[in-house]
């Protein structure tokens, strides 16, 4: 299954190789172009409207957000290129925003010094499988050469103290 990421990497590529969005192909309450879909719906919190936007090939929006009645009060008001321009950079921002917080609850590092001074950056990558979740701890010295490397714990707690005393063999391996 791909990540949301992934997903939304996809239908960018995807966008490049299709023709710009063109205002007398798209519906007031549905366009589509640049990898999304922009659909206007009732809002289900109160007599109002909300539009979401979905990520081509997503089945969940990445975002709904209010929508503005029309000038009869009562319907929505149309989708136009300049809202759904709008909304696709909104939407990407918070696809971004979504990865970049996903990436540091699963990636830490920590610099340390060993006996001898050398400083090594210590890095942990949390490979978050439903069936054998683990982190992958890798320590670099300052030339980026991998030192050393090993399997651990997805709850492994990184510190200073703790990169220090695995890189000097203080922890035993699983």
């Amino acid at each position: 299954m791909a990540t949301t990421h992934e997903a939304t990497d996809e239908a960018h590529d995807e966008a490049e190789r299709t023709p710009p969005t063109r205002t007398e192909d798209q519906d007031p309450k549905l366009w589509r172009g640049n990898g999304w879909t922009a659909r206007v719906i009732k809002n289900e919190d109160d007599d109002g409207w909300a539009v979401e936007m979905t990520c081509d090939g997503q089945s969940e929006p990445a975002l709904v957000g209010p929508w503005t009645m029309g000038r009869d009060k009562k319907n929505p008001k149309p989708l136009d290129a300049s809202a759904f321009a709008t909304l696709v950079k909104t939407a990407n921002e918070v696809v971004a925003r979504h990865v970049q917080q996903r990436q540091a609850m699963l990636h830490r590092s920590v610099t340390t010094a060993v006996e001898d001074g050398t400083r090594i950056r210590v890095d942990l990558d949390v490979v978050p499988d439903e069936d054998d979740p683990h982190a992958i701890l890798t320590g670099r010295d300052q030339a980026g050469e991998t030192v050393k490397r090993s399997r651990v714990p997805a709850s492994f707690k990184l510190t200073a103290e703790s990169a220090r005393k695995w890189l000097e063999g203080d922890v035993a391996e699983p």
